[in-house]
């Protein structure tokens, strides 16, 4: 099935997992997958390995075990930084073999001090070339804060068109912390003529080193409301994961309440919070689907 497809049906609602580190078994995500699995997701992505490139064995395995053992629509990330046109070519032939269709197109970041030695400069000139070679369904990764490279988030909007225009059929967020930046962006998009689903990417808060690191190197807002929560529980892990399971929660209702189209979980690869959040929300997004008597359509 077509990712896309999903967003006629209901709000989606999605998980992210990454590959085992490189010292740890691949069988590891595999009882991930088995707990992630109950849940009942919409779909689930795949990561790749940082800075992109052509080592990462594990992605597309882990992807083919999701579709056809977990029986769950499955969706490959595909960053293009140092690859060329036949790097490329090989690695399409790799998803028709396992039978993946839908794919995440991403330029990937450069690492520091070095410079994109591949054919594609973009993001857009990936996904133009795979809707070129292949019969895929391809999603493009969106900034509601604007991608830090960006000069501005005029331009930001620009070049997410570009996505668009070769090709993207729905679009998936990086984290926020501000539902109101989310709808900001929304209104950028809808001005722009960016008429594809756009899903809310949300990762709840179990270490607050971490999550700060990360809003400064993706040039994420850290609102007043969620600053001080680091600060109270940053020396008390547990009341730490509980605080940051709540305040996720608390984004996903506002955001189902005011029609999103899909909530892309990031989950750490830990199946407590996403049981979690899941048992908190499940509830909202089965309300969503067509047919459902008092229910209401995301895309409606």
């Amino acid at each position: 099935m077509s990712i896309v497809d999903l967003f006629q049906e209901k709000t989606v609602f999605s998980f992210e997992v990454f590959p085992p580190r490189r010292n740890s078994p691949v069988e590891t995500i595999y009882d991930t997958l088995d707990e992630l699995r109950d849940l009942k997701p919409d779909f689930i992505s795949v990561t790749y390995g940082a800075g992109g490139g052509k080592n990462n064995q594990s992605t597309i395995p882990i992807a083919e075990h999701i579709k056809k053992v977990c029986e769950v629509p499955s969706v490959v990330h595909f960053p293009c930084i140092n690859l060329t046109k036949q790097d490329v070519l090989e690695k399409i032939e790799e998803l028709k073999t396992a039978g993946i269709k839908n794919i995440l197109a991403l330029r990937g970041d450069i690492p520091e001090g070095e410079e994109n030695r591949g054919d594609f400069r973009y993001a857009s000139d990936l996904i133009a070339f795979l809707k070129e070679h292949g019969n895929f369904h391809i999603s493009a990764a969106c900034y509601p804060e604007g991608h830090v490279e960006s000069a501005d988030r005029v331009e930001d909007i620009r070049y997410l068109k570009n996505k668009v225009d070769a090709g993207a059929e729905n679009l998936i967020s990086q984290l926020f912390f501000e539902n109101k930046q989310f709808y900001i962006f929304q209104e950028r998009c809808a001005l722009a003529g960016i008429d594809v689903p756009i899903e809310a990417g949300i990762m709840p808060v179990i270490n607050s080193r971490q999550v700060l690191k990360m809003a400064s190197l993706c040039g994420v807002n850290v609102p007043k409301k969620f600053q001080r929560i680091l600060d109270k529980y940053a020396d008390n892990p547990i009341a730490m994961r509980d605080a940051g399971i709540a305040y996720a929660v608390d984004q996903i209702v506002d955001l189902v309440t005011h029609g999103v189209d899909g909530v892309h979980l990031y989950t750490m690869n830990n199946p407590y919070i996403a049981r979690k959040i899941y048992k908190a929300t499940h509830s909202l997004f089965e309300s969503t689907q067509k047919g459902n008597p008092g229910g209401s359509s995301a895309s409606a």
